[in-house]
């Protein structure tokens, strides 16, 4: 229950972070299918086929696949193997979805809009839809699986034509240049996700685990994609537009059947006067030596210490001198008597 509390808890602050902001920033430019992006598909598009066409004929691209698959880059340069190894993660779907889709999340944070996420999303799904059912639909054998030497082993249920690496890495790393907020930053990004497609692919072909064809076609199938994704813009503006809807009923429906507050008696406050300090009482306590009665000062001269009569506290076993008596009527300035000496 304190858990499902929490994750509403969140979901709230996230749409009322969205909601703060609902217009998109005016700085942000959403890339349209201008004539030069068409031009462009269209160039990547005849790629495309041409390199289907090309293997399914067993034409001299075949050819060069087996002799790049003789070659075996993997034993030519060993001292490599470890780093592309690692560096070939860099087009696994899962780990650098997950990267990016954190990066796309906090600029969906800053910009208020959902529009990077989804983005993201239709990205992918376009990528998994038309890479995997090229993969599927034509069935080819890897280089490790090869079972006739210079054949194009289509058709033998395989799922590595075209190179779901190269076409991941260049969706992936693409899509932070499609949605940068400045020309510059989208030179850049475009720049530095080309050479890290581009590396994926080779990094493929020298673990011996595609054919060279494999990672042209995933090239191409990936980069069809950030071509075509300014096509689906609106379909992405819907979708943002009915997942915000969708929040707005949900947060009614919940408020809905809420308990109702069980009614209590209305606190009158009254004015409150100036602050009286009401000292807190005190316990008698009991006085450790009797007490004694009022003082009156006589007007008459003062006295001396010397002439002052010894006051004996009450209660003291001590017996009170004869010879110390007081003397009221002397005057004043007078000397004492000497007192006789005892005991001589």
């Amino acid at each position: 229950m304190r858990t499902e509390r929490n994750l509403t808890r969140r979901l709230d602050r996230v749409f009322a972070r969205l909601d703060r902001e609902p217009e998109r920033p005016a700085h942000i430019d959403m890339p349209r299918m201008s004539r030069h992006r068409v031009v462009l598909f269209s160039a990547t598009l005849a790629f495309y086929l041409a390199i289907v066409w090309a293997v399914v004929t067993t034409s001299w691209l075949v050819r060069l696949d087996w002799q790049v698959m003789f070659f075996r880059p993997y034993q030519q340069w060993p001292e490599i193997h470890a780093f592309l190894d690692y560096y070939v993660v860099l087009g696994q779907r899962g780990p650098t979805a997950v990267m990016v889709a954190s990066w796309l999340g906090w600029r969906s944070w800053r910009q208020h809009t959902l529009r990077p996420l989804l983005t993201l999303a239709a990205s992918l799904l376009l990528l998994n839809v038309t890479v995997g059912a090229a993969k599927i639909g034509m069935g080819r054998l890897g280089p490790h699986y090869a079972t006739v030497i210079g054949s194009n082993e289509m058709g033998l249920g395989g799922d590595i034509f075209p190179s779901g690496h190269t076409a991941n890495a260049v969706v992936t790393w693409g899509i932070l240049a499609y949605l940068a907020s400045t020309p510059r930053a989208r030179r850049w990004l475009s720049a530095l996700s080309a050479v890290t497609s581009l590396g994926v692919g080779l990094t493929t072909v020298y673990l011996g685990t595609h054919w060279l064809s494999d990672v042209l076609l995933g090239w191409a199938a990936g980069l069809l994609i950030l071509l075509a994704l300014p096509w689906f813009e609106p379909l992405i503006a819907r979708a943002e537009v009915w997942l915000l809807a969708l929040r707005d009923r949900w947060r009614s429906r919940r408020g809905a059947p809420a308990p109702r507050p069980v009614p209590v008696a209305p606190v009158v406050l009254k004015p409150r006067s100036a602050p009286v300090e009401h000292a807190p009482a005190r316990e008698p306590v009991a006085s450790t030596r009797a007490s004694r009665g009022p003082v009156h000062l006589s007007p008459g001269p003062h006295t001396a210490r010397s002439e002052r009569t010894p006051v004996t506290p009450a209660g003291s076993r001590r017996p009170p001198h004869a010879d110390r008596v007081p003397h009221t009527d002397r005057p004043r300035g007078a000397t004492t008597p000497a007192r006789p000496l005892t005991g001589g």
